[in-house]
């Protein structure tokens, strides 16, 4: 790793998040809204883009863009990942494969854990949730923010045998 390499990876790795967040900022101040009432346990920024009067396509396409790059992309890299480890690991001794398995386990639990909580969050606000009973919809809204945080010391500790 050269200087230079480190240095593009860093402006990245700031970069991008930085992007993904000021540009729907950008896009939703703009927006003249006509409601005040947000469904949700939470405001985020698609429930207040759903109040706007205006046509809101541009905020849609670039949402679901950066849905995809944020949340989709990684999660297919990141299976296609263990797959190809675990294959190679199956090839081995016995051994090998129950090591594999207790190692790639909780990273694959806690990465799904953070994809279906992302999944509920993203298909509850783009979709009309209205005949969906309430307790469900707050349930699922504060999935995505409190199973994930207890979830992964939880199924990292249960590995651990001190605090097992």
């Amino acid at each position: 790793m050269t200087f230079n390499k480190v240095a593009v990876l860093i402006a990245l790795t700031w970069l991008f998040p930085h992007f993904a967040i000021a540009v729907p900022l950008f896009l939703s101040s703009s927006l003249q809204l006509c409601g005040n009432i947000i469904d949700t346990v939470y405001c985020n920024n698609y429930s207040v883009v759903k109040l706007a009067c205006s046509v809101t396509s541009l905020n849609n396409i670039y949402g679901l863009i950066t849905i995809c790059l944020v949340v989709f992309v990684p999660l297919m890299l990141i299976l296609y990942s263990y797959m190809r480890i675990l294959k190679v690991c199956f090839s081995g001794s016995k051994q090998t494969r129950q090591k594999a398995v207790s190692t790639c386990t909780p990273h694959l639990a806690s990465i799904l854990n953070f994809s279906f909580g992302c999944s509920f969050e993203i298909l509850q606000s783009r979709f009309d949730m209205s005949s969906v009973p309430m307790m469900l919809r707050i349930f699922l809204s504060l999935y995505f923010l409190t199973c994930q945080p207890l979830f992964n010391p939880l199924i990292y500790g249960l590995q651990i045998t001190k605090i097992r």
